[in-house]
């Protein structure tokens, strides 16, 4: 169900200053649409796995609250930010 590593450097290189930059904020949401997606797959397989759908719904609040930070505090890279990542926002 996680990510795995090769999965979480390419997103850290891809989002981040460098590869040890995964406390950056659009990293942290990059890594956290990932593992959304993922366990979305999941979840639409076993509907009966309460489990991991309260977990998704965990990571959904979670990756909620760090893009309203993200919007609070750079509007701008905020607004590429969803457009380079693919949410409707």
């Amino acid at each position: 169900m996680a990510l795995t590593k090769e999965n979480t450097a390419a997103v850290v290189s891809k989002f981040g200053g460098n590869e040890k930059d995964t406390g950056n904020t659009k990293v942290q949401i990059a890594i956290l649409t990932e593992r959304i997606l993922q366990l979305t797959e999941h979840c639409k397989t076993f509907k009966k796995d309460k489990g991991s759908t309260r977990g998704l719904l965990i990571l959904v609040g979670k990756r909620r609250r760090l893009l309203k930070y993200l919007q609070r505090h750079d509007l701008e890279g905020y607004r590429t930010f969803i457009k380079e990542i693919g949410l409707r926002k």
